[in-house]
This record gives structure tokens, C-alpha cells and sequence, in this order.
């Protein structure tokens, strides 16, 4: 079997990457090592950029995330007994839009379908080939069957334990690394949202978030220790917990309910570089992994395809390598500007192990800097809301 681009990974990164080839007229075949049904049941975050809205519209896959997606003009930000809205309208004319990942990754999979366009299942055993020659491919078992796919270029979008970065030679990679000593513990439970947009908490107990999938079902977060198990927080700590970090009002409003999904996330950030080895590409989670605190995951995915299709676009219409050669460079300076973004959010909310009552002093004034600096506030509301690339 032949294609111009193997795509290695089902997950929003690589479907996307594949509708915006299609759009282009280049042919792409999608492997993924887990099935459909695995891949939709990941619970991921689902905060969208300008830029992510506009891509996935531009791509002709927007129509169910403009129905039912929730557009916010601003956050809450609040520092133990005080809090500030910043209204990203007013700030730099931009709005984020709510629409979960799941329902993202499902309008992808269902275009690929609708498009019959190739995504190959349960691929075991993917092995990546000569990517640094002129004929790369890749092999794959499904059913005991040994499968080669040969290809002009290969998009690494499968993940932080894929095996697109894994192949790369160890001495042509550099990879910088940040693991913070604490996690998130999230519960999705099928009420209302506390708030209508969301609620970002620091206090001496820990950091708590107060987000939502829909205008029905809500996802909450509590920073937790690293050493914490699901089992050990029922229902009823978690509720209790969270209600003392996010303030009087948003506790009175909190509605609770069962949690119907109940899972710890270790907190990291990670950059690989380069992005480019010859014939293969790293995009999304392969590439990058930022902390949760400031919504770029997704958003950093989308940026890196929406940059690999532009440059292989250029390379399969006007025969010029110019936008592949310089993707890695390209892509990383965007990449390095979220991140420092997530790290800042991320240290300014949280509770640190062994904290100084220095540092704890510096938090707030970082939170007094948002709340009485225009200026600052404006850079806040600028890389969350995403500038175009």
C-alpha cells in the first residue's frame, strides 16, 4: 500500500493534519495503534483559541462545535479572598471557545468517513523506516498480518508515548523537561457549570479550577499530591474540598451529583527538538506537552498542523521544500511562548511544596499586577486567547 503522507496517530492532531491534506488534494493514510471506541473515550480538555475555531472551520468540520460550543469572553481569576474578571472582548477583542476534545476528535472521525478517507485501527507493532531517505515507509501488524505502507513523508502525531519521537536516533534530539511535584485530580459529573465562564482559584489549600464540557455537564479540578489515588477522595472530599477553594459564592452555586469520571493528571512540560528528521514530522503531543493551567495542549496541536499542511502544501503545488524546512523553527517559536505561558499560570496558582511566605507574598503580587496593570492583563488575555500564527 502507498500514500503521500502516513499520518501515525487518530487522536485530533492527526485527523486534522488529514482533513487540511485532503482539502489540498494530498492523499494521507491515518494509523493509529488503539481502537475508535479507546481513542473517543479520552477525556481531554476542550478550551479553543481564535486560531483552533478558525482552523476547524476553515477545514469544513466547524458546523457541530458552532452549534453547540460555549463562546467566553473572559475567565475569573481569583487569589484567596479575592477575585477579578478579565474580559478578553474588551482586552484584545478576542473570546475563547468551549467544545470538548472528544467532541472534536468525533466530527473528525466522522468526516474522515463521510470523506472515505483510510484510518487503519488496532495498527500493533507501527515501525517507522528510512525517514531520513528519499522513500520512507512504515510497518504495521493487524491480525497477525504483517503490513507495509510506503509513503513520501511521515506526521508523528501519536503522542508523548508514541513511537514517531521514539524513533528518532538519541543524538539527533534535544528534549527539555519541567515535572511539577503536584497533580490535578478532575471529576465530570452531568450538572449545570458553577459559573458561566470559568473560575481559576489559588488558595492556601491548593489550586481548583471550575470548568465545563457543556451548559450541562461540568468538569472540576483540585490540585492534589502526587502520591494521591482516585480511591482515596470520594465523591463527597472532593466536593467538600472544592467548595473551600473557590470562594463563598461559587461554593453556594456549586451544584454536585455523582461523578461519572474521576481521574489524577501528573503535571509536566516538554520540548522536543527539533520537529523535522528528514522525512518525519512531530506535531502535537509528540512534540510538546504544557501543564493544563493554561489550555494550550490542543491548542499548540492545531497550531503545529495547520503549520505542517501549509508546508507540505507548498512542497506537493510549487515543488518548494522552503515551508518544511523551516516548520521545526517555525512551529517551536509558538511552542516556547505557551509554554512559558502554561509555567506562569501555573506558578503563579499553585500551592508548592515547602512554600515561603516570601513566595506566596510574590504570587499575589503577580495577581495584583493582572488586576491593577492594563497592560499586564492584556498580555494575559493575548496568550490565552491565542494571537494568529
Amino acid at each position: 500500500m502507498a500514500t503521500q503522507v502516513a499520518i501515525i496517530g487518530a487522536g485530533p492532531a492527526g485527523l486534522l493534519l488529514g482533513r487540511l491534506l485532503a482539502n489540498l488534494g494530498i492523499a494521507t493514510v491515518i494509523l493509529e495503534q488503539r481502537s475508535r471506541a479507546y481513542v473517543l473515550g479520552r477525556i481531554r480538555a476542550g478550551v479553543l483559541e481564535d486560531l483552533t475555531r478558525a482552523a476547524l472551520n476553515r477545514a469544513g468540520v466547524g458546523a457541530r462545535m458552532e452549534a453547540e460550543g460555549l463562546a467566553h469572553a473572559g475567565i475569573e481569576i481569583r487569589f484567596d479572598d479575592a477575585a477579578a474578571r478579565f474580559d478578553f472582548q474588551a482586552l484584545v477583542g478576542r473570546e475563547v471557545m468551549v467544545y470538548g476534545q472528544t467532541e472534536i476528535t468525533r466530527d473528525l472521525m466522522d468526516d474522515r468517513d463521510a470523506a472515505g478517507l483510510e484510518t487503519i485501527y488496532e495498527a500493533e507493532g507501527v515501525a517507522l523506516h528510512d525517514f531520513d531517505r528519499s522513500r520512507p515507509y512504515v510497518t504495521y501488524q493487524r491480525d497477525g498480518v504483517t503490513h507495509r505502507l510506503d509513503c513520501d513523508f511521515i506526521a508523528g502525531c501519536d503522542g508523548y508515548h508514541g513511537v514517531s519521537r521514539a524513533s528518532v536516533p538519541a543524538g539527533a534530539i534535544e528534549t527539555f523537561e519541567r515535572v511539577y511535584p503536584f497533580g490535578w485530580l478532575g471529576v465530570l459529573v452531568d450538572q449545570p457549570p458553577v459559573a458561566p465562564e470559568l473560575i481559576y482559584a489559588s488558595h492556601p489549600r491548593g489550586f481548583a479550577l471550575c470548568s465545563m464540557r457543556s451548559a450541562r455537564r461540568s468538569r472540576y479540578y483540585v490540585q492534589c499530591d502526587l502520591s494521591d489515588t482516585v480511591a482515596a477522595w470520594s465523591d463527597a472530599r472532593f466536593w467538600d474540598e472544592l467548595r473551600r477553594r473557590i470562594g463563598p459564592e461559587a461554593a453556594e452555586a456549586l451544584r454536585t451529583g455523582p461523578s461519572i469520571e474521576k481521574s489524577i493528571a501528573p503535571l509536566r512540560s516538554f520540548v522536543a527538538e527539533p520537529l523535522r528528521f528528514g522525512r518525519l514530522f512531530l506535531a502535537g503531543d509528540a512534540a510538546h506537552i504544557v501543564p493544563p493551567t493554561g489550555a494550550k495542549g490542543l491548542n499548540l496541536a492545531v497550531s503545529d498542523v495547520c503549520t505542517l499542511s501549509a508546508a507540505l502544501g507548498e512542497y506537493y503545488t510549487e515543488q518548494s521544500t522552503a515551508g518544511i524546512e523551516g516548520y521545526s523553527a517555525r512551529a517551536l517559536q509558538r511552542i516556547w511562548k505557551a509554554e512559558r505561558f502554561s509555567w506562569w499560570m501555573t506558578t503563579m496558582l499553585h500551592q508548592f511544596p515547602e512554600m515561603s511566605p516570601f513566595e506566596r507574598r510574590l504570587q499575589r503580587a503577580e495577581f495584583d499586577q493582572l488586576v491593577t496593570v492594563r497592560a499586564a492583563a492584556q498580555a494575559m488575555a493575548d496568550s490565552y486567547t491565542g494571537p494568529p500564527i
